[in-house]
């Protein structure tokens, strides 16, 4: 076995209602205030004001910063540190999908008393030092697993991002609350579980980290995101299969957190940076490309996977290479009868534009050297061309 190092969230609660225990769980940490980050649409929606009245309940101070849009620029980011260090709060909560949670991370760090460090100090990987304040996660979609790794992704100009990866950025406690969950609209369920399938799978076939417990995570992940995301998706009041989406979104997330993702997501960054695609779209609109051109390196991992995607019986007879051609078409499906599109066509992406994507994609050089096939600029675009 090689060597390996595993870091997580130091505490996880699963359970249903538990937002609005949030003052209660706050006095048990001797938190005081609080500065919750989150986006319009949640609070258009009402989603947070159980949490909100549990910590007035509490008799805690209690801030909403609510202006944090996808794909956060710096200046919202720098913003959202600035209101935490002039209220002086004393802990930082994540309400949101993954970039507000992204945003939560930052502020922490960065609104500490002690912080000697800018925005820009901490891009890259352990490039952050020293303190952050207390650290609580509250995901309300089952996707980014953002609640369980160590990265937060900033939008640095018109197309590009930047990501700082540091452990610091591990939460004090994730709650997972499937309550939360139930008002989300079918596509964006359908698009956020197939992130998360996508972060078990590029987990599982990670090149450089995959490691034992990784590998049951991914695995976990991907039965119980499988099983559950179709029922998720066409009855979104089904609480058990609302809570099973948000464990197999954080089990991914810690699967990916230690064995990084890679090609599929190094292909889908482009796809948001120049046409706005949201995250989990991107990545259901190459993932099926990429595990093709993939599967020549690693079709025994992929056929490992096989029982957890594909619902029929399988045939005894099938090689490694059968199975994991099976799995690419079990996933398809998946995405089509999810009513996802299945094209970049779909989306109004100019065929011309696909070399640039690739030359864009071919930036992402801390995913790409993840991926279990070298990926070239040539193959970059004949996979775009095949998503097309």
């Amino acid at each position: 076995m090689d060597p390996f190092l595993f870091a997580t969230t130091q505490a996880i609660l699963c359970e249903i209602d538990a937002s609005a225990r949030l003052g209660e769980i706050c006095q048990q940490r001797n938190i005081q205030s609080v500065l919750l980050v989150t986006d319009p649409g949640i609070v258009s929606l009402g989603l947070h004001q159980s949490a909100v009245a549990s910590l007035q309940n509490a008799q805690l101070a209690c801030h909403v910063f609510a202006d944090v849009q996808a794909d956060p620029a710096e200046a919202v980011v720098l913003q959202a540190i600035k209101l935490a260090q002039q209220l002086q709060v004393d802990a930082i909560v994540g309400f949101g999908g993954g970039s507000s949670m992204d945003v939560a991370k930052i502020v922490a760090l960065l609104a500490h008393p002690a912080t000697t460090q800018s925005l820009a100090d901490i891009y890259g990987v352990n490039q952050a030092k020293g303190a952050r304040l207390p650290l609580i996660q509250i995901p309300t979609t089952a996707g980014t697993g953002s609640e369980v790794t160590q990265v937060a992704i900033v939008t640095t100009g018109e197309t590009t991002k930047m990501g700082a990866v540091t452990p610091l950025f591990l939460p004090d406690l994730a709650i997972l609350d499937a309550q939360l969950t139930v008002g989300l609209p079918a596509h964006i369920t359908a698009a956020t579980g197939i992130d998360a399938m996508v972060h078990a799978i590029e987990a599982y076939t990670s090149a450089i980290k995959k490691n034992p417990l990784s590998d049951l995570l991914a695995k976990e992940a991907l039965r119980l995101l499988s099983a559950n995301i179709e029922t998720a998706v066409s009855n979104g009041q089904d609480l058990a299969a609302r809570q099973n989406m948000l464990l197999g979104a954080m089990l991914a997330g810690q699967a990916f957190a230690n064995a990084p993702v890679a090609a599929v997501h190094a292909l889908a960054y482009p796809l948001g940076g120049h046409f706005h695609i949201p995250h989990g779209l991107s990545n259901s609109l190459v993932l099926p490309h990429v595990m093709r051109f993939n599967q020549s390196h690693c079709a025994h991992l992929y056929a490992q996977l096989a029982p957890l995607v594909i619902q029929a019986p399988l045939a005894g007879s099938l090689n490694h290479d059968q199975l994991a051609s099976q799995v690419i078409h079990a996933i398809e499906q998946l995405i089509a009868a999810l009513g996802l599109p299945t094209s970049l066509q779909a989306m109004n992406i100019p065929q011309d534009r696909l070399p640039t994507l690739a030359e864009d994609a071919l930036l992402q050089g801390r995913l790409l050297q993840n991926n279990p096939r070298p990926v070239t600029l040539a193959d970059a675009l004949a996979i775009y061309q095949a998503a097309f």
